[in-house]
């Protein structure tokens, strides 16, 4: 191997190399080593990293049964009903991007986590931590958006705190939400319930939102804009159960996107997943950003899409009621649950090869939501 001076400095004195040799310690990476003593931003990316942090960290501090349930929203019984309860935290950069704001993702995001266990919301708390300096004009069209959505989804803000932190210590406003809301009887969605030969429909086009931030983050142009997909589904969610209750899990695939929330039932039911790559619906816009960016449309985040396992024998009345829904009405079957490799996703491409869609470890766009 050939010394490093001898690399980098092309004939230059010994004193001249060595000063103008790299510092490899100072370099990063934005799939750092998983085995390191600090949080970094990969730990909030709703991958691999995020899951190790809850399992050996939060988990055993915290324990109890209800918690290990490890869903988008916890199930409980109190005073003989069925709650689903859950929180979220928002931190998404910028705070007002096309197609919605921090004030819809805080509503839109907890209802639709009560959703995916077939909760119909019901009341909100709402916690604002405002930045010292921020304008009262901001703050009061985020509040403004706040309540649009609430009222659009139908649930109450019910409770509310407020926190102000020094110049320097926040990002203008960061939102955290908890929700509660009534099970329907009959209703029991989880991972566990998964089959081989369950059926698995996404209620429309993937990557919308994490590429609609990022056009706007950084500035760039597609040639067409680019909308999030903000919605609260729990109008979805209500019309799929009417068909019936007998819905096996659902999803929404937010960070880390259609292929954490895959790879997330997967392992959790044992079984193994097989999607038909071309089948997975991705505008021509998100697939021309994501090739420009060096993204894959599978890891990119959603904010108004589910995607739903679903007994076969239901699966075809389920996608028609979903499409005559204005949030599915590109719904569509990407795949189905197969015995063979079970905890794992595998991808069929449309050259007849298969490849395996690992849980990210990181995340490809930080502080989308």
């Amino acid at each position: 191997m050939p010394d490093i001076t001898e690399t980098f400095s092309a004939g230059a004195p010994r004193e001249l190399a060595l000063k103008s040799a790299p510092d490899l310690l100072a370099w990063t990476c934005p799939a750092p080593l998983r085995d390191q003593p600090r949080v970094v931003m990969g730990h909030g990316g709703g991958g691999a990293m995020s899951a190790e942090l809850v399992q050996h960290i939060f988990a055993p501090a915290f324990g109890g049964e209800v918690l290990a349930q490890l869903g988008d929203a916890a199930t409980v019984s109190l005073g003989g009903a069925r709650l689903a309860f859950s929180t979220d935290s928002f931190v998404v950069r910028p705070l007002f991007f096309p197609g919605g704001s921090i004030g819809d993702l805080a509503v839109n995001g907890t209802v639709n986590d009560l959703a995916m266990s077939g909760a119909r919301a019901a009341y909100l708390s709402c916690g604002f931590i405002l930045e010292e300096g921020v304008e009262l004009s901001v703050v009061a069209r985020v509040a403004e958006a706040l309540g649009r959505a609430a009222r659009t989804a139908g649930v109450e803000v019910a409770t509310g705190d407020t926190k102000v932190v020094e110049a320097g210590h926040g990002d203008g406003i960061f939102i955290n939400t908890a929700g509660i809301g009534l099970i329907p009887a009959g209703v029991d969605l989880r991972p566990q319930r998964v089959v081989p030969g369950d059926v698995v429909i996404v209620s429309g086009a993937i990557g919308v939102h994490g590429v609609a931030i990022m056009s706007v983050r950084e500035g760039l142009e597609f040639g067409v804009e680019i909308e999030s997909d903000c919605a609260a589904l729990g109008g979805l969610v209500d019309t799929m159960l009417s068909v019936t209750p007998d819905l096996h899990v659902l999803r929404d695939p937010t960070r880390g996107g259609l292929a954490a929330a895959l790879n997330e039932i997967a392992l959790a039911s044992g079984t193994g997943v097989l999607i038909q790559e071309r089948s997975v619906p991705v505008p021509s816009a998100v697939a021309n950003a994501c090739a420009i960016l060096g993204l894959d449309p599978m890891y990119v985040a959603n904010e108004g899409k589910l995607v739903a396992f679903v007994p076969r024998e239901h699966a075809e009345a389920v996608l028609a009621a979903m499409r005559a829904h204005p949030l599915g009405a590109e719904a569509c079957v990407i795949g189905e649950v197969v015995s063979e490799h079970p905890g794992m996703v595998v991808a069929r491409t449309g050259l007849g090869g298969t490849r395996v869609v690992d849980l990210p470890i990181g995340e490809q766009l930080p502080r989308i939501c």
